[in-house]
């Protein structure tokens, strides 16, 4: 599970992301990362799906302004969310690729276990290709980025008890559906103290990179949620999806 930023290397490198790419697969290694689209995809609140707590304010203009309301998300669409950067966008069209079904929050992978990975997500179970990813004793790196970018605390998040958020989309055959998303990570780097120990780190250039043991990581980081919900809490006080996260997320029937 691979998230990077490229600028944290200081210097181009040479074949950008494809090199990164090709690298880590010539080690045999399968290598997964996220492939959202919700500025693509995502929907407003329609009035009947509306569940309390969930993190949003439904007052307020939508957060996306270039969603296609008139067409669902399928996994050849060949969109990504560009906050993710560079390498997502190259990883999905390689040839090869393998692209989940959340029409919001797709992962995408490539390598000998890509489809076994993937195949695990579906609109239902966002997490699933994390929960294989440790089932498998997969490893997380952060290629200079921080813990604000481990998209698997969130399947820590709810594994401690939390209801994940939910938000809309179409699916399949162009109904609009709920589907479940992942809440604020500004406040994940609190959790640095507990699960860095846990971390393999190497500077590569002026890039900081550190491997975590998915698995551990998990188990670790779902304990000190579990013990203490705020732990999470971002630095603004205002958040309305930390301070929902924290009290258990969304009133779903």
């Amino acid at each position: 599970m691979l998230h990077t930023s490229l600028r944290s290397f200081g210097t181009a490198i040479d074949g950008g992301a494809d090199a990164l790419l090709d690298a880590l697969l010539k080690c045999g290694c399968t290598v997964m990362a996220p492939a959202f689209t919700e500025p693509q995809f995502g929907l407003p609140a329609p009035p009947d799906m509306r569940p309390a707590r969930n993190g949003l304010d439904y007052t307020a203009p939508p957060m996306w302004n270039t969603c296609r309301e008139d067409l669902p998300y399928r996994i050849d669409c060949g969109l990504i969310n560009d906050r993710l950067g560079v390498l997502p966008a190259v990883l999905i069209g390689r040839v090869g690729a393998v692209r989940g079904r959340h029409p919001l929050n797709s992962f995408a992978a490539i390598g000998p276990q890509a489809a076994e990975l993937i195949d695990a997500q579906s609109p239902d179970d966002v997490y699933g290709p994390i929960r294989e990813l440790a089932d498998h004793d997969g490893r997380i790196l952060l290629v200079g980025v921080g813990l604000d970018r481990m998209t698997a605390l969130h399947l820590a998040e709810q594994r401690s008890g939390r209801r994940l958020f939910r938000r809309w989309a179409r699916d399949e055959d162009g109904k609009v559906r709920m589907v479940e998303v992942g809440s604020c990570s500004e406040g994940f780097p609190q959790l640095e103290p507990l699960l860095d120990p846990l971390a393999r780190s190497v500077v590569v250039g002026a890039s900081h990179w550190r491997a975590y043991p998915a698995r551990q990581v998990l188990a670790a980081a779902t304990a000190a949620i579990a013990a203490d919900q705020g732990i999470t809490r971002c630095p603004d006080a205002e958040c309305m999806l930390c301070r929902h996260a924290i009290v258990g997320g969304p009133v779903v029937s």
